[in-house]
């Protein structure tokens, strides 16, 4: 006897990479930061250590950490939605907007997380190909789709899609189009101006690679406001911590050591 659905029971699930817990590793396979994140972040989870912080909720849409971001993006706080890891936030996305059987289309090759979003929620996926130069693929757009994912720039080609061809891809699709800007920061390019001008278009931000937070679990969503009331629908009461909060907060704020590490990373990734 079973008591899962079909679709559980058929599919492979998501495979993370092999996190080794002991020794010095050279470990590419999830592009963590090989700086540490900014003292500020280390001094925020000591005072939230103190006193009762621990034994309360924390709060449910993290005001103070959507009051910083907005003023370093320049964007209305009521525009970013929070997540425990930009891969909750996607999964966030999934669930709101891809009915049963639903479409999902993202190039290929790309994150494998999001056909496995697409089985959870039992979608169709439709992997695109890019073009042999990495440009978008010839037979896109799909109008029709109900999220469409656009891992920008792209892992593991290192591309990215310039604003323009952003642009008209976002004007041929009737349903949202989902910019994941997780390695935004090393890049000149963003669709974060975007949000609130176009209506579909929806980025997402993690903090585990520019940040340096990968342990921490922290990513969020810049859409329009009315987009964001919607998902706040969706996400988990609490679904980030007080401490994550506190680190995102305190990390986003301190501009000025991450350009410094950026440049770094930028003299040396090649």
């Amino acid at each position: 006897m079973t008591y899962f659905r079909k679709e559980i029971e058929q599919m492979a699930g998501y495979a993370p990479g092999e996190q080794p817990q002991g020794g010095k590793f050279i470990k590419l396979n999830t592009n963590e930061n090989p700086y540490p994140p900014s003292p500020r972040v280390f001094e925020a989870i000591r005072q939230h250590l103190e006193g009762d912080i621990l034994r309360k909720y924390p709060e449910p849409l993290g005001d103070r950490f959507r009051q910083a971001a907005s003023s370093v993006l320049n964007i209305d706080p009521d525009s970013i939605l929070i997540g425990n890891g930009s891969d909750d936030i996607l999964t966030i996305l999934t669930r709101a907007f891809v009915p049963e059987t639903g479409l999902i289309v993202s190039p290929t090759p790309s994150y494998l997380l999001y056909s496995t979003l697409a089985e959870l929620q039992n979608a169709r996926f439709q992997a695109v190909p890019f073009t042999d130069d990495w440009r978008l693929p010839t037979n896109w757009p799909f109008p029709d789709a109900d999220l469409t994912f656009l891992a920008n720039p792209n892992s593991p080609s290192g591309t990215i899609i310039t604003l323009p061809d952003i642009r008209k891809l976002a004007s041929a699709l009737k349903k949202p189009l989902i910019f994941d800007e997780a390695y935004v920061d090393f890049a000149d390019t963003s669709a974060i101006e975007l949000v609130g001008t176009v209506p579909n278009v929806i980025v997402t931000r993690s903090l585990s690679k520019y940040y340096a937070l990968a342990g921490i679990r922290f990513g969020f969503a810049c859409a329009d406001p009315a987009i964001i009331a919607q998902l706040n629908k969706v996400k988990d009461s609490y679904n980030c911590d007080a401490l994550s909060l506190a680190a995102a907060t305190a990390a986003i704020l301190d501009q000025e050591y991450y350009a410094d590490l950026r440049s770094k990373i930028l003299a040396t990734r090649g």
